[in-house]
């Protein structure tokens, strides 16, 4: 026996949109960077204060306290941006639909 089909003609909306993963992965590589070049041109002289030399390796570990969120947002907005952008150039296109049911 013969499935009956429905055949009709829709719009729908056609729009590209980043994702977000991607690019708040590339903030927080960007801030993994960013804290091994503060490590790097930091000094490590004796505080006054404290009387502690604090090692290069607890230096890094606290600027990437700061600035591994900091490239996570940073990446958001700018995937947000992107976004916003991309709806501007939203097409609307039509499409067939079709439907297919399969009876006993």
């Amino acid at each position: 026996m013969a499935s009956p089909e429905t055949h009709q003609t829709v719009e729908a909306t056609v729009r590209r949109v980043p994702r977000f993963g991607v690019f708040m992965a590339i903030g927080v590589v960007l801030g993994i960077i960013a804290a091994g070049i503060i490590t790097m041109t930091g000094s490590y002289e004796e505080s006054v204060a404290l009387d502690v030399v604090y090692p290069p390796t607890q230096v890094f570990g606290f600027a990437l306290l700061w600035t591994a969120p900091i490239g996570l947002a940073l990446g958001g907005v700018v995937a947000l941006l992107l976004e916003r952008l991309a709806r501007r150039h939203d097409r609307v296109v039509r499409v067939d639909r079709e439907t297919v049911v399969e009876s006993d």
